[in-house]
């Protein structure tokens, strides 16, 4: 499994209120929410990202409250992955959960700029900044995580296990 696009770039601490602030998340309505994915910190991100595009994030990201909107809008959008220099714990889960592809990746996130076109490998964990010719290697997910992430998250990876028994 791949994404390639343009890198949408943020700092560290980019906490779950940043990501889908909590003023719309009175709506049940995924792609409703998504339309205001990363406003408070990027306004144009919405009109910007194009499938399969990457952020590509500091220390900590997704931290703040545990709310699962923050992996979802940003995979609602059509975001193809998250590099980040560390991920808030819960993120991280909820990030696996919806099936959302997140790597932790120091030095990627340290040099990888913003607009740069990055290709990542999940299955190998390696990302290859296209634009400058620079390879990263990530940790990939193991095979079971990988598939949670393929199936488009937790319960519908459950659900196609039912379906193979």
């Amino acid at each position: 499994m791949e994404t390639q696009g343009k890198v949408f770039k943020y700092p560290d601490n980019v906490d779950t209120d940043v990501i889908i602030p909590a003023r719309y998340l009175n709506t049940p309505d995924a792609k409703e929410l998504a339309l205001h994915c990363m406003e408070d910190i990027d306004r144009d991100y919405v009109k910007n990202v194009k499938p399969g595009d990457v952020m590509v994030a500091g220390w900590n990201f997704g931290c703040g409250s545990s709310r699962e909107h923050a992996p979802l809008v940003i995979k609602t959008c059509g975001t193809g992955c998250v590099i980040a220099k560390s991920f808030a714990r819960i993120f991280y889960r909820n990030a696996i959960n919806i099936g959302l592809p997140i790597l932790e990746c120091e030095q990627a996130a340290e040099e990888i700029s913003a607009s740069d076109e990055v290709k990542v490998d999940f299955d190998t964990g390696v990302i290859t900044d296209i634009t400058t010719g620079k390879t990263y290697k990530a940790q990939p997910f193991p095979p079971f995580i990988q598939n949670i992430i393929k199936s488009g998250g937790l319960l519908k990876s459950l659900k196609e296990g039912e379906n193979h028994d």
